[in-house]
């Protein structure tokens, strides 16, 4: 089953008629919120808030290992993440979305294996590209059907938040070859791979990074990018849900 893991700003989808909540506990404890199953346009989909609902957890506080484990037992076969970014490069600008195809992990001190258990086999997953190629050519296929801004690839770079980065930061992100940053990404990515479900990630730029506007960065600014991007990416989710065949 297709399912969506909402960030900020897609703590609900409101076009998705609900038909049960899978609450789920897991080995590695309570996911954010529980697995939400409806259908959107007729589709069968899993959806999860990332952050809770409502939107409580911080980026380095989300238990991302019980939220991937739940997906999976709630009958997962695909997973596609909604989040909010900023922009770097011009690949990025504040309103489009970006379907990643790279990731850099800054984040640090996050439990990011599913393998830790010395009682377990040591397990090492092929991760040189973090995203599902089929999974990605269904999502440019939806993109380039809608009248939406969006690019096509680019580096996703994962910090730890909750604090948005410095200049210097962003300056340094962009020489390690980053178009946009977010705090999600990672080790959700990771994780999706080594439960072996395909993953793609579709980001929001909701403001450019640090040092790359002439004024300081304000949270209207991005929530008024948010409430009509998210809009967006919920309905072209639901027209995705509706033609995807796995």
């Amino acid at each position: 089953m297709l399912a969506f893991i909402g960030g900020t700003g897609l703590t609900r989808m409101d076009n998705l008629r609900i038909v049960d909540k899978h609450a789920i506990t897991t080995r590695f404890g309570e996911p954010s919120a529980p697995v939400v199953e409806g259908e959107l346009d007729g589709q069968r989909v899993l959806f999860l808030a990332r952050h809770g609902d409502p939107h409580v957890l911080l980026p380095h506080q989300v238990n991302y290992r019980a939220n991937m484990v739940a997906l999976k037992e709630a009958g997962a076969t695909a997973i596609v993440a909604a989040n909010a970014v900023g922009g770097i490069t011009t690949l990025a600008p504040t309103g489009a979305l970006v379907l990643p195809d790279q990731i850099i992990d800054y984040t640090w001190g996050r439990e990011s294996t599913l393998f830790d258990d010395p009682a377990d086999p040591l397990v090492h997953v092929d991760f040189s590209w973090p995203f599902d190629t089929a999974l990605r050519d269904a999502l440019k296929a939806r993109l380039a059907a809608s009248d939406l801004k969006w690019s096509d690839g680019g580096c996703y770079g994962a910090t730890q938040g909750p604090r948005l980065e410095t200049a210097a930061e962003i300056a340094r992100m962009e020489r390690d070859g980053c178009d946009i940053v977010g705090m999600t990404g990672m080790p959700e990515a990771v994780l999706a791979r080594e439960l072996g479900i395909p993953y793609a990630m579709l980001s929001l730029v909701v403001n450019p990074g640090a040092g790359k506007s002439t004024h300081e960065i304000t949270m209207e600014e991005i929530e008024a990018v948010i409430h009509d991007g998210m809009a967006n990416v919920c309905q072209l989710l639901a027209e995705f849900a509706s033609d995807y065949r796995p």
